[in-house]
């Protein structure tokens, strides 16, 4: 049985992060969808958010519920945008190693945006 999620964020639009990403990651915790979940920030979501303050303020309501948030490290590099993202409290990692596992792993659903 799959008990732990993980959200792969890579789109740059805002409207995906405030309507899917950030507002299904601010219950699903508080809901008992799941035991475990983490917030995967990988490619232009991480330029966007660097960026936004108002997806910052909701991203800091989703890390309360519980929720963790790592991000690629090569793309935050990429768009020169770390110092922002551990600013906020996001993990900086080699995100395909995490995906990697995610992706084999009988316990961990994988879902995209």
């Amino acid at each position: 049985m799959k008990e732990e999620l993980l959200i792969v964020w890579s789109s740059g639009e805002k409207e995906v992060a405030k309507k899917l990403v950030f507002l299904y990651g601010s219950v699903m915790l508080e809901r008992d969808y799941w035991k475990r979940a983490t917030i995967m920030i990988w490619g232009p979501s991480a330029k966007l958010l660097a960026k936004d303050s108002e997806l910052q303020t909701q991203m800091k309501q989703v890390q309360k519920s519980g929720v963790s948030f790592n991000a690629c490290v090569v793309c935050s590099d990429d768009y020169g945008v770390s110092k922002d993202l551990k600013s906020l409290g996001v993990d900086l990692i080699h995100t395909g190693e995490m995906l990697t596992h995610a992706l084999k792993s009988e316990t961990i659903e994988v879902i995209t945006f």
